[in-house]
């Protein structure tokens, strides 16, 4: 069957203009500004006008089902993909995470089990390394043979996910052979482990204290690191969750003197500041994240970094517990709090609402954060991330106009609360497409079973 999208006003990352579109074989067939097509009976078509038609959103950092401090994150596949689509994102993009000791064809396999055939929208993963010897040297190959050709690696978790340098610079240097891009979470987990004992050994237990073992600098100090070991390599980097200007600033001098280098922020620090734990009651605990929020006045630098296009991708960071069962696992030690917070549903709308209707950047800048240049970094586009004839058919109509407000009663990620809750927002996916799929009409579920496809990103 083909489907025609008629009357829409189409946002690129580069271009904007009024078109129809041709939907065939889960491709664009056809853009033209003329009704020009084949039309049988067959034929579906829908009426775009008053809706900005946009390219799927790509999402390059979620943790659906992701094992962690002795639970899970409360989306798995089905349910996180399901909110996605709701928000207008198409592909993500989730971390096939090497537990100390496995081997990355393990963890593969581990994550395709937990993915295949449950997931509703298009998905890719990153690999996540817990380690770098050799046996994980030898196996990068076969990964990016299966399509992978990203990885994640952590300067934090201590007796977790935390690598040391001689394993990073290791890495770094292999990724470049192959043309692998890895992202960093950046924190001095040495200094944060540290400060943590410290703390706790004073009877410091309350999560109030999170954000506290985990100052700015912990994150600027190891970005500092990443971005000198880049450049002695002349590789590129990747860095996750930005939360501080210092850190956009190192950044920019970084790509000053010739490093290739990625930032990310997530929407988290653009809304949230440090004073929400102080809320009593354990409440202050649905904001324990990493890194933590920061003091209100880095809303204002991220916002103008935004604006004064330093960072490339807004993503999401999508990683639930459920306050009650789950987070209140460290009620008496707020180093066992499972950090992560529910935000894959919001990414899109948040950053309309306030980006493109405060005039911190235009229609076209909110796509390309929120879809082209993470389909670009990871090797999607021009599969994905924009409308055009030949790509994916990942199209949403999205409403300029729609007012709401984000509760924890209407959203749709497997959590009990909402950090973003009451938040009053203007602008929504109505209609979804996947590959020429309508997953989502007049904002509502419109499929029954997983379709998502694993995207290979090989180069």
């Amino acid at each position: 069957m083909n489907i025609i999208i008629k009357n829409g006003y189409i946002i690129n990352s580069y271009e904007s203009y009024f078109s129809n579109i041709e939907i065939k074989d889960e491709k664009i067939n056809k853009i033209s500004k003329e009704m020009n097509f084949d039309i049988d009976e067959d034929t579906k078509i829908i009426d775009a006008k008053g809706m900005y038609v946009i390219p799927g959103g790509v999402d390059p950092h979620t943790h659906f089902d992701l094992d962690a401090s002795n639970t899970k994150s409360s989306d798995d596949f089905q349910t996180g993909s399901k909110a996605a689509i709701y928000g207008g994102t198409t592909t993500i993009i989730d971390f096939a995470t090497q537990f100390r000791g496995n081997s990355l064809k393990q963890a593969l396999n581990y994550w395709n089990e937990k993915s295949y055939n449950k997931t509703f929208c298009d998905y890719s993963f990153h690999m996540a390394l817990s380690e770098f010897n050799d046996d994980i040297e030898n196996d990068l190959e076969y990964i990016k043979e299966k399509g992978i050709s990203s990885l994640k690696m952590y300067t934090a978790y201590k007796g977790g996910m935390q690598t040391d340098d001689f394993e990073i610079f290791r890495a770094l240097k292999k990724a470049k052979e192959l043309d692998m891009l890895i992202a960093f979470h950046c924190e001095n987990g040495e200094i944060i482990d540290f400060l943590t004992k410290e703390e706790l050994k004073k009877g410091n237990t309350s999560y109030k204290y999170h954000h506290k073992v985990r100052p700015k600098e912990v994150e600027i100090e190891a970005v500092s690191r990443i971005i000198n070991m880049a450049k002695i390599l002349d590789t590129k980097v990747y860095i996750v969750h930005i939360s501080c200007k210092e850190v956009i600033d190192l950044i920019e001098d970084a790509k000053q003197d010739g490093v290739k280098i990625f930032s990310e922020t997530c929407p988290q620090y653009l809304f949230l500041d440090e004073s929400l734990y102080n809320l009593d009651n354990f409440l202050g605990a649905k904001y324990v994240i990493s890194p933590p929020l920061r003091e209100k006045i880095q809303q204002k630098y991220l916002w103008d970094s935004i604006k004064k296009e330093k960072i490339d991708v807004i993503a999401s960071d999508h990683c639930p517990f459920n306050l009650k069962g789950q987070k209140d696992i460290g009620k008496s030690d707020f180093s066992k709090i499972p950090n992560g917070a529910a935000g894959v549903e919001h990414r899109i709308n948040l950053i309309y609402t306030k980006g493109v209707l405060k005039n911190y950047i235009s229609l076209n800048k909110w796509v390309d954060l929120i879809s082209t240049m993470p389909s670009k970094i990871y090797n999607l586009y021009p599969k994905k991330g924009h409308i055009a004839v030949g790509a994916d058919a990942d199209i949403v109509l999205f409403n300029p106009d729609k007012k709401w407000t984000i509760t924890k009663d209407n959203h749709h990620q497997n959590v009990d609360y909402s950090i973003y809750e009451g938040f009053d927002q203007i602008g929504k996916a109505k209609d979804v497409f996947i590959r020429g799929n309508h997953v989502l009409k007049d904002y509502e579920f419109n499929i029954k079973k997983p379709i998502g496809q694993f995207i290979k990103r090989n180069n």
